[in-house]
């Protein structure tokens, strides 16, 4: 018991949220952009009210950074940071939970090691995404939740405005903060009573709940409610399958790993108070496990609701570690932390010893990793070869094919030929007829480049230029000057023969 909880759990726990944060900071450093990633920088390239698929916090909060130019080492700081505070708040929630009796510090030492452990965390520790906003905002609002569940509690109005403000705040993170929202109205409500919606202080946290969202109400008026349609179309998915949501959950259990599922065994165990609080935990994974039955949730999402139930996460491992499950709780965080640091050299690497290269780097074999690595030179590239042949853009088939290239080719526009609505269309719009234009393709995602009465004029190849990782041939990238836009939308046709 000693080896895994000492009793200083307190500088235990410092020194490993530290050693966590360098890790996260070196890799932000040496890993490029993922695709949300550079999406989310745009936003701060573009400030605005709100945007197509996301409120605005996530570009906000890195605006500042942006504006003064700061590298993308620097940039990654900020995630690393909300990793550490929500962590760190996991860890205060639990000693706040558990005030007095003897099983607090192992118990908060616990829920530290279940976050710690899990492999998907640190990817939201090193790029920012909404849900790393939201896992911080989470964190807090426990805290408050748990404030206002206390006898008196409600009848005092600043506690109330402190929950307002965090849930606008949330509402401007991400729009599944909603389900959030749900969970803590339960809890208040179950510890409270219906009395407490007679509370003129209740009144005030959600107007000013509703203030901080009105940017995003009014770009979403100003823009015919395009953000809600999408959400809603999203949210709807294809046809529900049972096979997609098993698949989903053996995701969850893979990408966060069994000893938050502890949790089940600390819920039981905690005081008949605390136990409303795993709503926070219950409701969105719920809704999102049924969601992935069409096909639509992907396994980040649950990312806060896993740090909400932490706390009882660490008090499940404790109960475990006293009896008999001693050797399983040992081998199962051994296996999570090799995933950890499988995962995080794998990113490092792009996939090396596991995943091969490609011999000419002309058809890439498989390989989930080669997205972080390489678009930096391609966008050097691209600004080269757009002033050399006079063309004042670059254009992809793709919208997903976008955001890197439009990062790291500022400040040339950048246009996505694909039908379909997305953030580009608001920014830079369709490529007018009759435009010309540097078409940049990549060799994992390859198409030919459109031609004739759908397409342009011409296109000629410019240059195709390889990428290497540590040595290791990994991709290619293209890029032709196209002329004469005819301003219709072709369907991208994948290209079929090797790449040139």
């Amino acid at each position: 018991m000693q080896l895994l909880f000492p009793p200083s759990a307190r500088d235990r726990t410092s020194w490993v949220l530290a050693l966590v944060f360098g890790l996260h900071a070196v890799l932000g450093a040496v890993i490029g952009l993922s695709v949300d990633e550079a999406h989310y920088l745009l936003y701060a390239v573009h400030p605005a009210l709100s945007y197509f698929d996301h409120p605005p916090l996530v570009g906000w909060v890195q605006w500042p950074l942006v504006a003064l130019g700061a590298p993308v080492g620097v940039l990654r700081l900020i995630p690393g940071v909300l990793w550490l505070a929500t962590v760190w708040g996991v860890y205060r929630l639990t000693l706040r939970w558990l005030a007095g009796q003897a099983h607090a510090a192992p118990s908060a030492l616990g829920a530290v090691l279940a976050l710690v452990l899990a492999p998907l965390l640190h990817v939201l520790g090193i790029g920012l995404l909404p849900d790393t906003l939201l896992m911080a905002l989470t964190v807090a609002l426990v805290h408050q939740t748990w404030t206002l569940m206390q006898p008196g509690a409600a009848g005092r109005t600043a506690p109330w405005l402190v929950l307002g403000l965090l849930l606008g705040l949330a509402g401007l993170a991400k729009y599944t903060a909603a389900f959030t929202a749900v969970a803590v109205a339960l809890c208040i409500v179950g510890a409270q009573g219906w009395g407490v919606l007679r509370r003129p202080a209740l009144w005030a946290a959600v107007g000013v709940a509703a203030l901080l969202i009105t940017p995003v109400l009014v770009w979403n008026a100003q823009n015919h409610w395009i953000s809600f349609t999408y959400q809603l179309a999203h949210g709807k998915g294809s046809v529900w399958q049972a096979s997609h949501v098993l698949r989903f959950v053996l995701t969850q259990l893979l990408a966060f790993g069994p000893l938050l599922w502890c949790a089940v065994v600390g819920w039981r165990q905690a005081d008949r108070r605390l136990r409303p609080l795993a709503w926070l935990f219950v409701i969105p994974f719920a809704i999102f496990t049924y969601m992935a039955g069409g096909g639509t949730a992907l396994p980040h999402w649950t990312a806060p609701s896993w740090v909400a139930l932490a706390p009882f996460a660490g008090m499940g491992l404790v109960a475990l570690w006293r009896g008999a499950t001693r050797w399983l709780l040992a081998a199962l965080g051994l296996a999570q932390a090799l995933a950890c640091a499988g995962l995080l050299g794998l990113m490092a690497s792009a996939g090396w010893p596991v995943v091969a290269g490609s011999d000419a780097a002309v058809a890439p074999q498989a390989n989930p990793f080669a997205d972080l690595h390489g678009w930096d030179v391609a966008g050097a590239r691209a600004i080269e070869l757009a002033q050399q042949q006079g063309l004042q853009s670059v254009a992809v088939q793709n919208w997903t094919l976008g955001s890197r290239l439009a990062w790291y080719a500022r400040p040339l526009p950048l246009h996505v030929l694909e039908d379909g609505d997305s953030q580009f269309q608001l920014w830079t719009g369709a490529l007018p007829q009759g435009g010309n234009t540097l078409l940049v393709d990549w060799s994992y995602m390859a198409y030919d480049p459109p031609l004739g009465a759908q397409g342009f004029a011409s296109c000629t190849l410019l240059d195709s230029l390889p990428v290497a990782h540590w040595g290791r041939p990994l991709a290619r990238f293209r890029f032709h000057d196209c002329r004469d836009w005819a301003g219709a939308t072709p369907q991208p046709r994948l290209t079929l023969a090797p790449l040139p």
